[in-house]
């Protein structure tokens, strides 16, 4: 047993609820939609209402939609700018739901995972957006709990407002439950709701981000393959 594998099997066995973030592990939510597109859209949005003031300029340039969103949120909440922009955003999402490309070995890994564990997703995106995706991906019966973003900036993570939401539906106990995210910003959530994390760190970019929110290193994962093989070599169904 490799000591990656080892450190997998310890993390992973005594889980029986799992928290998914969408836009990472799940899939790449914006590959046929392109994300950087959109953020310039919305800030374009944002200056026809003139309020382009408000944002940074590393967040007119970012190519993260949710970036714009959230530093729009901080300086002007509850407003109606940020009701009419949150469903600008989330019919972008919607839009690109269909396009979207799974994440490498995500599939068999939720419908392997799915017989031993309650699964819920808990987005900064839209939960509308994430239910659409995962029923084109046939997935539906493997998520009975989506929370995603509200109109309430201020409870997307790092707020565990989501994680929370899913545990109490769940009737989960946190020791024995798990977010697999990618941002720091899951780590943070999962940390505050007392949850263990794995990150998923398709690059190094997102890798170096983790390590520097503090994230273990035996605790990431740049493939989902070995949690997968991890499931089917060592862990028996809890069905």
């Amino acid at each position: 047993m490799t000591e990656e594998t080892d450190s997998l099997r310890e993390l992973i066995t005594p889980v029986r609820f799992v928290l998914w973030d969408l836009d990472g592990p799940i899939c790449r939510l914006f590959s046929g939609h392109p994300a950087h597109q959109v953020a310039r859209d919305l800030v374009a949005l944002i200056d026809r209402r003139g309020l382009g003031g408000l944002l940074t300029e590393s967040e007119r340039s970012t190519a993260d939609p949710q970036v714009v969103l959230l530093g729009l949120g901080r300086r002007h909440p509850s407003s109606d700018l940020i009701i009419d922009v949150e469903k600008w955003l989330t019919q972008q999402e919607l839009t690109a739901a269909p396009k979207a490309y799974p994440t490498t070995w995500a599939d068999p890994l939720i419908r392997t995972w799915s017989r031993r564990a309650r699964f819920a997703i808990t987005t900064n995106n839209s939960a509308l957006a994430a239910a659409r995706y995962i029923a084109t991906r046939g997935l539906t019966d493997c998520f009975p709990y989506i929370y995603g973003r509200t109109r309430d900036l201020d409870r997307m993570k790092p707020d565990p407002h989501t994680l929370r939401q899913a545990l109490t539906a769940m009737g989960a106990e946190p020791s024995r439950s798990l977010m697999l995210g990618d941002a720091p910003t899951d780590f943070e959530a999962a940390r505050e709701a007392g949850v263990a994390f794995l990150g998923y760190a398709r690059n190094e970019r997102k890798l170096k981000a983790l390590l520097e929110a503090g994230v273990p290193l035996s605790h990431t994962v740049n493939s989902l393959k070995p949690v997968l093989d991890v499931l089917r070599t060592h862990l028996p169904d809890q069905a």
